[in-house]
């Protein structure tokens, strides 16, 4: 009974910003790691970005320097910053979090996508 909806994607032209967001409800215990995906027409799903609950975090070498990933763990919400956009960020983004009951299993939930387009 998780649900992450996810909101902030649209057309941007290159060298613009976009910020994403991606909240989760429904049973939530806690919420240990969460992460951005993207997939792109033709090509395998890839990670972009990944946050601990203790904010460690982890980018793709194709966006270090150019987006940021954060959450706000009292909104149960995780961000993505992307700044200085290129046609190659074109893609589908998703985002995903593990979340579960400290001791027990963990699931991994997918917000339903949304679509980034970098065109000029």
């Amino acid at each position: 009974q998780v649900q992450l909806e996810e909101s902030g994607g649209g057309l941007v032209q290159p060298g613009g910003s976009l910020r994403l967001s991606c909240a989760a409800s429904g049973s939530i215990f806690i919420i240990y790691d969460m992460g951005w995906y993207r997939q792109a027409p033709g090509k395998e799903r890839e990670l972009v970005a990944h946050i601990t609950r203790g904010g460690t975090t982890n980018y793709a070498d194709s966006v270090k320097g150019r987006f940021t990933i954060s959450r706000d763990n009292a909104k149960n919400t995780v961000y993505l910053q992307m700044n200085s956009l290129k046609p190659e960020d074109t893609a589908v983004y998703y985002c995903n979090m593990e979340i579960g009951i400290p001791g027990t299993l963990r699931n991994a939930y997918w917000g339903q996508g949304t679509q980034v387009t970098v065109s000029s």
